[in-house]
């Protein structure tokens, strides 16, 4: 089963998801189509690794998405660790700078929808 993570404000409207040692993102940018249209959003993963000629290299991957649930009341997160599940409300408060933070819920594997 996987563990429970949380979702944070940060910087610029942007949300951090934090699963164990496993640190996501979701742009502010990308907020209003999840928020207002109920479109599905990336989850993104900043994979900086440094060259062997000591250049730093910032690449970012899409590493899951974000989903409103069938009823509208919930967000659910798929990541490469786990599905998650936020109450629509708690996570309406993080994105506006309202709440710091709100816990994720893990999702069952049979629960998609």
């Amino acid at each position: 089963m996987t563990e429970p993570g949380t979702l944070t404000h940060g910087a610029g409207g942007t949300l951090h998801i934090s699963v164990d040692a496993e640190r996501y993102r979701i742009e502010a940018e990308d907020l209003k189509s999840l928020l207002f249209y109920g479109r599905v959003i990336p989850i993104v993963e900043d994979r900086s690794r440094m060259t062997s000629d000591g250049i730093l290299v910032s690449e970012v991957a899409i590493e899951g998405h974000a989903a409103m649930n069938s009823s509208g009341k919930a967000v659910m997160l798929h990541t490469r660790v786990g599905s998650y599940i936020v109450p629509l409300i708690s996570f309406q408060r993080v994105a506006r700078g309202e709440a710091i933070s709100a816990p994720l819920f893990p999702l069952l594997p049979e629960v998609t929808g």
